[in-house]
């Protein structure tokens, strides 16, 4: 069976729009001066990111991203912000501080990127022993309640956290009006 004409170009192309997605959603999340913009900066990343994972031949968790961080965190952080009172900080103030902390983000961001793209050009990338060895979903649940149980635990007591810090703000944010 002869592959499709232009498949691959058509796979780099959605590949690359995922790239692009993960990286302008992250920029947006971090340099925007409104809340509500960084929110959807941030789906708009974990969007990005899950396309990444999809990519990586992991649906579960590609999924799972789009589940836990677009479809819970994200809409609790903008269900908190829409019923919150805004409280805008001076703004000159606001945009010295913001530029102080874009410049170093910038600087932080560059060295770690020099350092991923040294590392990644100096591996030979082929397929492991590990990623031979297909896992199915019964595999990974198998896995999160025996081997990865604690993690797992953290990780829903940290997104209870987020979910009670969201109503926090929500409630206090409604008392002022």
């Amino acid at each position: 069976m002869s592959p499709i004409p232009g498949a691959e170009l058509i796979a780099e192309g959605i590949f690359l729009l995922c790239v692009a997605a993960t990286a302008t959603g992250a920029l947006i999340a971090a340099l925007s001066s409104r809340v509500i913009r960084s929110v959807c900066g941030l789906a708009l990343s974990c969007l990005g990111l899950a396309g990444l994972y999809y990519f990586l031949r992991s649906p579960f968790l590609a999924l799972m991203e789009v589940l836990i961080y677009v479809g819970a965190v994200c809409v609790t952080i903008a269900f908190a912000i829409m019923l919150s009172e805004p409280d805008e900080p001076e703004a000159h103030l606001a945009r010295r501080i913001t530029r102080r902390w874009a410049a170093l983000g910038l600087l932080v961001g560059g060295a770690i990127f020099a350092g991923l793209v040294k590392l990644g050009l100096g591996q030979q990338w082929g397929p492991t022993a590990a990623a031979q060895g297909e896992a199915s979903v019964q595999d990974i649940g198998i896995a999160l309640l025996t081997t990865y149980s604690v993690p797992f635990e953290v990780i829903s007591l940290v997104l209870l956290v987020a979910i009670l810090g969201a109503l926090g703000i929500a409630r206090s944010g409604r008392h002022h009006a």
